[in-house]
């Protein structure tokens, strides 16, 4: 199927214009994408390729993709989440770059998984993912389209979770790199990306004060020391719970209180779940909760929370705002459900600022080029970006910002290269 047979399904073709406008903002602030860009517009190194990518409908997911349509592929976008999707930029894909985009805000879940099956339909040699959704529907539904595809790459911590348990099991049947493993995504992207959105997400969503507040963060991966490290700037108390015995020190030496959930609940204002895992928030957490608590996710998917389930404690449902929910509970007690339990940095905000996403980025469009220059030679297994590619992610960004840094002298390099003394 080509992409010209593959009809659209976005929300409004009318707010095109501001979505071109928002995808040319954020290019602006991606530098190390741009010069990529210069790259694959004279190399086209996708040329005859076709490309579905499942991500976060954002303009600087866009960027992205018309990076990767400028180095000749054939794309097709999905949203990797029904929520999150920016409509404007959706409807300038399609009108300005010709990309069909099958997404929009709100669509329903089963909406979502019809996409994707229509995104496997283009017959994709190479594969963009967030969260492995594109990667496990293949498997499960259409694992004779595997035959046909170089490889994949994986955004996400959550992602490459699903991609190693593919791996473990002898079930992965192409190539696929985790971009989240690369130093300049997940030292960045998570930590800095991450913990700006999510408490951006909470106070546009609420417009509440974090100063003084209580904020419970669950889980001390590099997503969640950015969101603990940003709370506590605002002024809030941060307590972080754990499974991992080495990431909870980490975090008590930090100076944080470090305590299991169970106990956290009785303590907290704001919950944020940040783990990759289910039910970390659940039920008997909740209903032990102050009257008036936040329960809000930045992990990738909605089950963090267990809010399907907490609903048979609950005697009405609210909506306070656009991204608020006020669940009255049996108890008496009434809980404050942000983005309905989603990614609430993306839902309630517009997710990571187009400087970090650069590099996120970068990786992405480097990642897919090290995967088709070296088809045939790959094994079925999940590879990471070679180190000199993030150093040379990494050297570009800092000349983007004007940061020059030393370089080793010729004696330097031969002291360190020497076990003499």
């Amino acid at each position: 199927m080509n992409t010209t047979q593959i009809k659209p399904d976005i929300k409004d073709i009318n707010l095109a214009e501001q979505g071109k406008n928002n995808i040319e903002w954020a290019m602006k602030d991606m530098p190390v994408l741009r010069k990529i860009r210069e790259r694959f517009l004279k190399e086209k190194p996708f040329a005859g390729l076709k490309l579905s990518a499942c991500v976060h409908v954002t303009k600087e997911t866009a960027a992205l993709c018309t990076v990767m349509k400028d180095g000749g592929a054939d794309a097709v976008l999905i949203a990797s989440n029904p929520l999150s999707t920016q409509d404007d930029v959706a409807a300038a894909l399609v009108k300005y770059w010709e990309i069909p985009v099958l997404g929009y805000a709100g669509e329903s879940v089963e909406t979502y998984k019809e996409h994707a099956r229509m995104a496997l339909e283009h017959n994709p040699d190479i594969i963009i993912d967030d969260g492995c959704d594109l990667v496990a529907t293949l498997h499960a539904e259409r694992p004779e389209l595997a035959s046909h595809v170089i490889g994949s790459t994986e955004e996400t911590t959550t992602g490459i979770i699903r991609l190693k348990a593919l791996e473990a099991q002898g079930e992965l049947k192409f190539p696929a790199l985790g971009v989240n493993t690369s130093l300049t995504k997940h030292l960045y992207d998570n930590r800095y990306g991450t913990g700006q959105s999510a408490m951006d997400g909470i106070m546009r969503a609420a417009n509440i004060l974090i100063a003084g507040k209580t904020v419970v963060i669950s889980g001390y991966g590099w997503c969640g020391r950015g969101c603990a490290l940003r709370a506590k700037a605002l002024g809030a108390n941060v307590i972080v719970c754990e499974v991992d015995p080495l990431k909870a020190l980490e975090a008590a030496m930090e100076g944080y209180r470090v305590m299991p959930i169970a106990q956290a609940a009785k303590e907290g204002d704001i919950f944020l779940t940040v783990t990759g895992d289910k039910h970390v928030v659940d039920v008997p957490h909740i209903l032990s909760m102050k009257d008036g608590a936040f329960l809000c996710n930045a992990g990738h998917f909605d089950h963090e929370v267990n809010v399907p389930d907490l609903k048979a404690h609950t005697v009405e449902i609210k909506r306070i705002r656009p991204f608020l929910d006020e669940y009255k509970l049996t108890n008496g007690k009434s809980v404050y459900v942000l983005a309905e339990g989603r990614l609430v940095n993306l839902v309630a905000a517009e997710g990571h600022p187009a400087s970090v996403m650069d590099m996120s980025f970068a990786n992405q469009a480097l990642g897919i080029e090290f995967i088709v220059k070296n088809r045939g030679k790959l094994e079925n297994k999940l590879y990471t970006l070679p180190e000199h590619v993030d150093i040379d992610i990494a050297k570009l960004k800092l000349e983007s910002m004007g940061i020059e840094i030393d370089t080793l002298t010729a004696e330097q390099e031969e002291y360190l290269n020497s076990w003499k003394l």
